[in-house]
């Protein structure tokens, strides 16, 4: 991202600018967390990285794609087979079994039934939820949820996981578990995780730290511990 700018309300009196002149760069098979208090422009900031909306004006390039010359159907193209969302609410379909949520991307993909089964399975089983395939979201727990919305996000093997918020819904115990699953896909699979969190313990554990306050980022971290040089 490069002098990225992100307004409401344009051309009227209450135009709103959120995000002021951000510059970002996250690598490939980074784990990168973006940290802020309420109203920092987390939010928004993770809508445009999740390519749910585009900047008002600088430019976004996504593995070499110009994001804010796609086309909505490209876009919609892109969040599904490139990004793998996880919210703290879940948003998972509450007249779906878990096997059914999982296979949901997969089947807006155009896969075939067979493999679409077979891959939500490895997923859930990956989650620990190989049990709880054909239970309801209201039969599950908070961390039951969550975790079968990261095998959800997984759908499609994106190279991106934009998790917002993940833990907060969730006790401590649980949150650690979810957590564990980010840093095993992470390093065991290479893909790219960029945490939306004002957890600073959270975000202690991921390689840096990028800190978001009144719409621009004021701070960045490197977690040397953590793997990155």
């Amino acid at each position: 991202m490069r002098d990225i700018v992100k307004s409401f309300y344009i051309g009227t009196p209450n135009e709103l600018k959120i995000l002021h002149e951000i510059s970002i760069v996250i690598r490939e098979g980074e784990f990168v967390a973006i940290v802020g208090q309420s109203g920092s422009g987390k939010s928004t900031l993770m809508n445009l990285i999740g390519a749910l909306d585009k900047p008002t004006s600088g430019t976004y390039m996504l593995e070499g794609e110009d994001i804010g010359d796609l086309t909505d159907n490209e876009l919609s193209d892109i969040r599904n087979q490139k990004i793998g969302f996880v919210f703290q609410t879940f948003n998972l379909i509450p007249r779906s079994n878990a096997l059914r949520n999982v296979e949901l991307p997969m089947l807006y993909f155009g896969m075939e039934t067979s493999k679409r089964v077979r891959r939500a399975r490895e997923l859930l089983d990956m989650v620990g939820m190989s049990d709880r395939t054909k239970h309801l979201p209201n039969e599950l727990s908070g961390g039951q949820k969550q975790r079968v919305a990261i095998a959800r996000a997984m759908a499609n093997d994106p190279s991106i996981i934009l998790a917002d918020e993940p833990t907060g819904a969730l006790d401590s115990t649980t949150g650690r578990l979810v957590m564990d699953i980010f840093h095993e896909l992470n390093r065991r699979h290479g893909k790219t995780v960029v945490l939306i969190t004002h957890n600073e313990r959270l975000a202690s554990e991921t390689q840096r730290i990028l800190t978001l306050e009144d719409g621009r980022v004021v701070g960045e971290k490197i977690n040397a511990a953590r793997g990155v040089v």
